[in-house]
């Protein structure tokens, strides 16, 4: 049987997430299961507005870059960390050019490019 969670219990995690992240959160983009770090964006204080009733938390102030990419490779995942320190928040996030847990204005990145992240909306598990 597949585990369920009830609206509030989504909520307060996702109310965590923007906890954990404090004032200073970044989020790195990155190749296959974060192999190599493409870009990395100093996300908004707070990271994030309230989550919805169903557990949908929307990062805030994008669009938002990176000036000069890390490395080159084509961006296949993301993830959220504290900028001081580089504790995992949220891993597994999927990286796209629409409908993904994070969207940019290109997948292929090449070092010394700006990254832009258009929006960034995730959903918690059911």
């Amino acid at each position: 049987m597949a585990v369920t969670y009830t609206n509030a219990v989504k909520i307060a995690r996702m109310a965590a997430v923007v906890t954990q992240a404090g004032t200073t959160a970044v989020l790195e983009i990155g190749t296959s299961a974060m192999g190599t770090v493409l870009a990395t964006i100093t996300l908004g204080n707070p990271i994030a507005g309230a989550a919805t009733g169903a557990g949908v938390l929307t990062l805030s102030g994008f669009p938002r870059s990176d000036t000069s990419a890390d490395a080159t490779g084509t961006a296949a995942a993301a993830r959220i960390r504290t900028a001081t320190g580089g504790t995992d928040i949220i891993t597994g996030l999927t990286v796209g050019l629409s409908g993904s847990d994070v969207n940019l204005d290109s997948l292929s990145i090449t070092a010394g490019q700006t990254v832009t992240i258009n929006s960034s909306v995730f959903t918690h598990a059911a």
